[in-house]
């Protein structure tokens, strides 16, 4: 069962949703949002169990598919273009393998549509381990997440998520701080997030797959695949660039993006 996406919508001109990655939210493709909202209505999302969107307890690639469905029918939109990072490129692909009808072009952002390793083990271990009774600043639950993730940035980058408890909800004893997104439901579905989009395929529309240059999401060893379902696909690679390729280099995102978009070659 579908659910209702908390949204934001910002410019003019035909449908471009943006889907964020795992532990993320419509904010993180913000800076995206911002370099084609002159060309294009960006729908950015925050999908289910992150953000402000609903919790619940289920949380694989067609359900998730399906609320990007459910939300382009609230809003009037027959087909749209779908850009998604990471585990948004996953929903991406789902959508247009569930639905091509429903779906013009698609930008998948480092990822590939397979099943990979865990690799959020640590992230998750830290997150759930963090005893909020005892944080009153975001100073001391960055500190407490240090002990499970090492690199400063993507401790700042989770911590987005972790929000004031509102005056008026506070209770005596009770945490100042809580989690926006529902974690033990991604905990709980951890193994279907890592899993391929499922669906036969193929999808025929155009479709661009970008690489950061230094992330080893895409190999080659998924070339065949990609083929298989996406027989348009083409990839495009930024160089010094890692997994969050859309941050570290925005202007050359957005730029290969608006060419695709556009159809220019």
């Amino acid at each position: 069962m579908s659910v209702e996406l908390n949204y934001r919508i910002t410019g003019e001109g035909p449908p471009l949703i943006l889907l964020h990655g795992l532990f993320g939210s419509l904010e993180n493709l913000g800076g995206i949002a911002r370099r084609l909202q002159d060309e294009w209505q960006v729908h950015a999302l925050d999908q289910r169990n992150h953000g402000g969107s609903p919790h619940t307890d289920a949380m694989d690639y067609p359900s998730m598919a399906e609320d990007v469905i459910a939300y382009m029918d609230s809003q009037g939109i027959k087909t749209a273009c779908i850009l998604g990072h990471s585990m948004g490129g996953k929903v991406a692909m789902q959508v247009a393998l569930q639905a091509p009808e429903r779906v013009e072009k698609i930008i998948v952002a480092d990822i590939a549509p397979v099943s990979y390793k865990a690799r959020h083990d640590a992230i998750l271990e830290g997150m759930k381990d963090i005893d909020l009774s005892g944080v009153s600043s975001r100073q001391d639950a960055d500190r407490l997440m240090a002990g499970f993730v090492e690199m400063p940035a993507t401790r700042q980058f989770l911590l987005k998520n972790l929000e004031r408890v509102p005056r008026e909800e506070q209770t005596e004893g009770s945490p100042m701080f809580r989690w926006r997104l529902n974690l033990p439901a991604i905990d709980a579905c951890y193994t279907d997030l890592a899993n391929a989009p499922e669906g036969s395929g193929p999808f025929d529309g155009p479709v661009l797959f970008l690489k950061g240059a230094d992330s080893a999401y895409i190999q080659e060893k998924h070339r065949d695949e990609i083929q298989r379902l996406f027989p348009a696909a083409e990839l495009r690679i930024i160089q010094d660039t890692g997994h969050w390729l859309h941050a570290e280099k925005a202007d050359t995102f957005a730029a290969l993006c608006r060419r695709f978009l556009s159809g220019e070659k």
